[in-house]
């Protein structure tokens, strides 16, 4: 019976799966977890993926429907997302909200 090497599985360095490098001084979106979502420029980041925005802006939630962000938002200006918190880190440039092509109108 032959063994087979573990050095597949093993790595000198440790790598990340989030390169948030190509994004610093650029606008990003972030959403966190309880529903919140914050859009700012990535000023600097963390091993643990804390973050630090700058002019950061919260996208307030429906009274009625919690899951659903609305057009108000509220200036919060430097803040340090905690990494436990984060959820999703996507770029603002190249990106555009579409209709939900699966929704089925009201007559179907």
């Amino acid at each position: 019976m032959r063994r087979l090497s573990c050095s597949f599985f093993q790595s000198s360095r440790k790598e990340t799966v989030l390169d948030l490098a190509k994004f610093v001084d650029k606008g990003v979106q972030v959403k966190l977890t309880g529903g919140r979502q914050v859009t700012g420029t990535l000023k600097g980041y963390d091993q643990l993926l804390n973050l630090v925005l700058d002019e950061a802006v919260e996208y307030l939630r429906d009274s009625d429907d919690p899951l659903k962000t609305t057009d108000q938002t509220r200036r919060l200006g430097l803040i340090i997302c905690r990494g436990t918190a984060v959820m999703l880190v996507s770029p603002t440039d190249g990106t555009d909200e579409i209709a939900n092509p699966f929704l089925q109108p009201d007559g179907a």
